[in-house]
């Protein structure tokens, strides 16, 4: 088969839409807006964090300035060594309170999030609705393939895209995401999402979006000279919008599809928690 002919799958998305369409730039200042289900999650996690290193800053930025003002040059130093009964057990009080306060509640809060929701894999392989996408990653691209009508991968209905993720709003999206030759990361800021792809490994990672909208896929792991391409494109679409576009490109990938073409058949048996 003809070269040009072995590329049809990987260019199918952009005979279908634009694959290299610039998302909408972020304003204001702050993180990213999350359009993200869970995202919130994350960003209470920061901002209790933020929150609670502000705090003990200024405590300590005014203790000093106190320190500054009250005692002048005549002042003598007094040495305390800290080691006394009361200046133990004032530390100990002042260490137990952050920790319980802050540290305690961050450890409770973000164990919970990660049991219950970002590593709840069984919940969302459990969904009918969901989409489960295979993630090559290679440099300096990304790699993305769906199965077709017949559910399972790496067959002649597959879809396969290059730097083009394209997803359903309001649905759970399940990756697999591998890498081929060394440590990428797929990392979406406005999903709230990011996990190293490693060679010899597969990592998994679930969001699902609830704003329509491009968003901007970068590898958060420096990856080689051309570390500053690998960039890719979210397309969260309405779900009617995203069954057209599957059903099309999975028959565009049938008619394609050629056997001997071994370097195009990258997928693996989807794995299951």
């Amino acid at each position: 088969m003809p070269r040009t002919l072995r590329l049809v799958p990987f260019l199918t998305v952009l005979a279908l839409g634009r694959a290299h369409a610039a998302p909408r730039p972020e304003t204001g200042f702050g993180l990213p807006r999350d359009v993200s289900l869970d995202g919130w999650r994350i960003d209470w996690l920061i901002d209790v964090t933020l929150i609670a290193v502000t705090v003990l800053f200024v405590i300590m930025v005014v203790w000093m300035l106190i320190a500054c003002l009250r005692h002048g040059r005549r002042h003598a130093a007094h040495y305390d060594p800290g080691d006394s009964r009361r200046a133990i057990g004032a530390k100990a009080l002042v260490a137990g309170a952050i920790f319980l306060g802050v540290d305690g509640n961050l450890f409770v809060n973000s164990t919970r999030d990660l049991k219950e929701v970002f590593w709840n894999f069984e919940r969302v392989e459990a969904d009918p609705r969901a989409v489960r996408v295979e993630v090559n990653a290679h440099q300096w691209a990304w790699d993305f393939r769906y199965p077709g009508p017949d559910g399972r991968f790496n067959t002649a209905d597959d879809i396969v895209t290059l730097n083009e993720l394209r997803v359903p709003i309001d649905t759970p999206v399940l990756l697999q995401l591998g890498a081929t030759d060394v440590i990428h990361s797929f990392y979406v800021p406005n999903l709230r999402v990011k996990t190293d792809c490693v060679p010899g490994s597969l990592s998994r990672v679930w969001f699902q979006a609830k704003e329509t909208g491009e968003f901007e896929i970068g590898c958060a792991q420096h990856c080689g000279t051309h570390h500053y391409k690998m960039r890719g494109l979210l397309r969260v679409v309405a779900q009617s919008e995203w069954e057209a576009w599957h059903r099309e490109a999975s028959a565009i990938a049938s008619r394609a599809f050629d056997p001997s073409d071994e370097r195009a058949q990258w997928g693996w048996p989807w794995r299951k928690p």
